[in-house]
């Protein structure tokens, strides 16, 4: 459920409308599926390693054993820096949402609550928090599932006063495919935001009871429901709006009345689906708080375990929390929050930096996972030691960095057409902070890429 509902937020839920204008229905399906396969790779690649040592920090730990100590710094820094300002957008989304009920009450009152509810969540035990996710998690599957059944209903007629859609929108003009590659490109930016979390199920496995069994089970699991999910949402939208409708195009929170999901339901004849669908995104960005909370706080405590921050970030009370990681981390959170109120420039340049940190971290599982697996073989194991091995390697890790690649570069293809240095900037300013963690690591402590027969695979 954790790795299910790390992938249900409001990519899906509003941003969905803009791939498939941007795509048509059959580029964005294309996108969703490439994308959606690329992240099984992933996570496959990442359930060899978790199995095999299971790490509290994941794949910030990996890096740092199979590849180079100084890019296992870099994804540290890089996730759990953006981890943290993830979560204060997200309390600024919750009280945005919450102002839909109460639009006299100041948005900041509902921020500071939702903060204290996913503090005291976390702060009591992992089993607290996964409890609390798999609610969270469960409620939000429901909102996909019950969206999947109104809308199949509209298309074969049964549901609602219209005739039956069937798929006349899929070859409305230019469609099923519309813009060509570039389309799909542009469709892969979005995927890859709405795909963005599975990768902590990775961190959850430091401290599942049984993570060789566990893991692989929940990997597999969750990738044919997530692509099952996603197919088929985006069909039903795609099969209900035409990809001209501009109402599609918006992307913001705070238009729930625009987003597909609200559209389908009104369209179903439902009364009060905008407040319905605002409860479920309501879910989605608590949720969302909440994983990224419990992420950074282990994050950094990893970090401090190799040796890369001060060593109090290692205590752990008697609950298995690191209790100095998680506090600097909520104190951190809290504060980039706040800083929207002082330095609202300062807060909305934060944002950007950090809009393609988690495609930076899915580079590094790949390199990681191919690395691991060479060295594996290299000192002598055979596959059969592995409990759980991924399937087609090379192929998926190269295949999954190749992909990251192409997404990071068409983040703004439009900027460098028009060589808007200042968007660039904006936009791809994650990027220069990536390499340059890694190059201050790097060239202060003289680190090299560790051969593969000196690799330590546990």
């Amino acid at each position: 459920m954790i790795a299910l509902g790390g992938t249900i937020g409001t990519g899906l839920f509003i941003a969905s409308g803009s791939a498939i204008t941007t795509a048509g229905p059959g580029g964005s399906l294309v996108a969703y599926f490439i994308m959606g396969l690329m992240v099984f790779f992933l996570m496959t690649s990442l359930a060899e390693m978790a199995t095999y040592n299971p790490r509290s920090g994941s794949f910030a730990e990996y890096a740092t054993h199979y590849v180079d100590p100084a890019l296992g710094f870099a994804m540290g820094w890089n996730y759990w820096f953006g981890g943290a300002i993830t979560i204060a957008v997200e309390l600024s989304t919750v009280g945005i949402v919450m102002n839909f009920w109460f639009p006299h009450i100041a948005a900041w009152i509902f921020s500071l609550l939702a903060f204290v509810i996913i503090f005291t969540i976390n702060y009591f035990s992992v089993r607290a928090y996964g409890e609390a996710e798999f609610w969270l998690s469960l409620l939000k599957v429901a909102a996909v599932i019950i969206f999947l059944i109104v809308g199949i209903g509209i298309i074969l007629g049964l549901v609602g006063n219209h005739p039956a859609i069937g798929f006349k929108n899929f070859t409305y003009k230019q469609a099923p495919f519309v813009n060509g590659i570039p389309g799909i490109i542009s469709a892969f930016v979005v995927s890859g935001f709405s795909f963005q979390g599975t990768e902590m199920v990775g961190i959850a496995a430091g401290e599942s009871a049984d993570p060789k069994h566990s893991i692989p089970k929940a990997i597999h699991a969750t990738f044919w429901r997530i692509l099952l999910f996603y197919i088929l949402t985006i069909s039903v939208i795609a099969c209900i709006l035409p990809y001209t409708d501009k109402r599609l195009l918006s992307s913001n929170v705070q238009d729930i009345i625009t987003s597909p999901f609200t559209l389908i339901f009104q369209y179903a004849g439902l009364r009060y689906a905008a407040g319905i669908m605002n409860f479920v995104i309501l879910i989605a960005v608590v949720s969302s708080a909440n994983s990224w909370l419990y992420a950074i706080s282990r994050i950094l405590f990893s970090q401090s375990m190799e040796g890369f921050l001060w060593k109090g970030f290692k205590d752990v009370n008697r609950r298995g929390v690191p209790i100095i990681s998680f506090l600097a981390m909520s104190v951190l959170s809290l504060a980039l929050w706040g800083l929207q109120f002082i330095g609202p420039n300062v807060y909305n340049y934060l944002i950007s930096a950090t809009s393609l940190a988690g495609f930076m971290e899915w580079l590094g599982i790949a390199i990681a996972h191919y690395r691991f697996r060479r060295g594996f073989l290299k000192q002598g194991h055979r596959l059969n030691e592995l409990t759980y091995h991924a399937a087609l390697f090379p192929f998926g890790p190269i295949f999954a960095f190749v992909l990251c690649i192409i997404v990071i570069a068409g983040q703004n293809i439009n900027a460098f057409i028009k060589l808007d240095w200042s968007n660039i900037l904006i936009t791809y300013m994650s990027v220069p902070l990536f390499i340059g963690f890694y190059l201050y690591y790097k060239i202060r402590h003289h680190t090299h890429l560790i051969p593969l027969d000196k690799i330590k695979l546990k």
